[in-house]
């Protein structure tokens, strides 16, 4: 029987405290939050940020990189003075019994596939963000934390901001009354990835089948392996699954919505040059919650032509937001400009409230771990499970969609003004940037409206975007299919 929405959220309560043979279900419990045993997988970039988080919990290091895994582990004991023992392959890592507990910061595609392993293996597990590569690979993980009474937490780390919570209770409390909408921006300097007229020689210290693990094998016509995979939907989820599913998350968080929008839609491209990528690099997704609509909208061009002479300087803003969270109510709106920070400000532009101040997100966990508690943790899977997935179905409609010039699409929105408003002001942006949309039928892509179940979360009525709901995997590296 499938596992249902109803089923993730009543499992915590469900397992709560819950032993077997008089041993307390979580693998940690018990043990002091400086003696737990952390193995950390993926420590190119984020991964890097991990360790240093986590200090001398973490005494194992595992990446497919054998030159990033020589030298992160030589600077992990010059920092800390623990020699971590080094694997390549996660799957020989988690045969070790003296481990904990797995921190993953691999790219997004093999997320599931290595936290599955890992509580499976009898590990509790923090996972970055997004959690998975589509919608029922999250739905799997959440199925496995509840299946094995697992502490999971998802790397969303502004859920552990106090400023955030503060702002978000205050919000909720109706102290700017209703809420209107929730826009979240990522305004980030994306220039071109190249493209190569020949496969990419793969680099020897790189195991590539392991790193490729359920996605396709493909040959890459990108100059470099690492971090532009993000621009690749075989194995990326494009800036809105990158840096943007912070916004989404903090958006949602203050919207109070605990499943998938109905409805959405997505209008963008991959635009201003032609590159080995293919996921927008401009684009505005809008989720049509009832209560009120989330509209999240990625630039990765800057502000002009000019401005690609110096991308990072030369970014759109819009009320003060590059990459932050505008929250519109009735008596003013809320500015989310970082994790550690949000204003408030009633309708006449006046500031009426400021919080400052963040925490520790692997702090949170291992102190959830030692309690054995997983209503401690301030992003508990499920969480990071919705957020991802807005992503998702975000990229599904983009994917579905056709190409249009703009005129075309201001049309079929017309109706909805604050959709169009965000599609002028893309629009426009585009236009600075020399990007003919007016006319070129191949460059705007207006996205396909996707209706979505809340409960089951499956699309409605479209077999074309059923097929974005599980991506195909490789036999050896296929994610568990646990009902959900």
């Amino acid at each position: 029987m499938p596992i249902l929405r109803r089923d993730f959220l009543s499992g915590a309560a469900a397992v709560a405290g819950f032993t077997l043979s008089g041993v307390h279900a979580f693998g940690a419990a018990g043990k002091r939050a400086s003696d737990i045993r952390v193995g950390v997988v993926g420590v190119r970039s984020r991964g890097r940020e991990h360790l240093n988080s986590l200090g001398k919990n973490a005494v194992v290091i595992c990446d497919v990189d054998r030159d990033i895994l020589d030298k992160t582990t030589r600077e992990h004991a010059e920092r800390t003075g623990v020699e971590a023992a080094k694997y390549v392959d996660y799957r020989e890592m988690l045969e070790r019994a003296d481990i904990d507990a797995v921190s993953i910061a691999t790219p997004n595609h093999t997320h599931c596939l290595i936290a599955i392993a890992a509580i499976e293996a009898g590990k509790d597990v923090y996972c970055e963000k997004p959690i998975s590569h589509d919608v029922w690979e999250g739905r799997q993980l959440v199925a496995a934390t509840r299946k094995h009474n697992r502490i999971v937490q998802c790397g969303t780390q502004s859920r552990s901001s106090k400023s955030l919570m503060d702002a978000v209770a205050w919000v909720q409390g109706g102290a700017l009354g209703k809420i209107e909408y929730a826009l979240g921006t990522c305004y980030k300097p994306r220039p071109s990835i190249g493209k190569l007229d020949t496969p990419l020689e793969i680099p020897s210290q790189l195991d590539y089948d392991l790193w490729c693990g359920p996605r396709e094998k493909l040959e890459l016509y990108r100059p470099q392996v690492h971090y532009d995979w993000h621009w690749d939907f075989n194995t990326g989820n494009g800036d809105m699954g990158n840096q943007g599913i912070h916004q989404m998350d903090i958006a949602r968080w203050f919207l109070g919505e605990d499943r998938l929008a109905p409805r959405v839609l997505s209008i963008g491209g991959r635009l201003g040059y032609d590159d080995a990528g293919d996921t927008p690099n401009t684009q505005v997704a809008y989720f049509d919650y009832e209560a009120a609509p989330l509209i999240f909208e990625t630039r990765g061009l800057p502000r002009s032509k000019a401005g690609q002479s110096s991308w990072g300087r030369s970014m759109d803003r819009y009320r003060d937001a590059g990459v932050a969270v505008i929250i519109q109510c009735e008596g003013g709106h809320v500015l989310v400009p970082s994790y550690t920070e949000a204003i408030a400000y009633d309708n006449t532009g006046a500031e009426v409230k400021h919080w400052r101040g963040g925490a520790n997100h692997h702090t949170n966990w291992l102190k959830a771990i030692e309690a054995g508690d997983r209503s401690l943790l301030n992003a508990e899977i499920q969480e990071g499970h919705l957020s991802s997935s807005l992503c998702h179905v975000g990229g599904a409609s983009h994917q579905l969609g056709e190409r249009v010039v703009a005129n075309d699409i201001a049309a079929k929105i017309a109706s909805m003004p604050l959709l169009s408003a965000s599609f002028d002001r893309m629009a426009s942006h585009l236009r600075a940037n020399d990007v003919d949309i007016d006319h070129d039928e191949e460059s705007l892509t207006l996205g396909k409206w996707l209706e979505i179940d809340g409960e089951t979360e499956r699309f409605v009525g479209s077999d074309e975007a059923d097929k974005l709901f599980r991506c195909p995997s490789r036999e050896e590296f296929k994610v568990p299919d646990l009902g959900a």
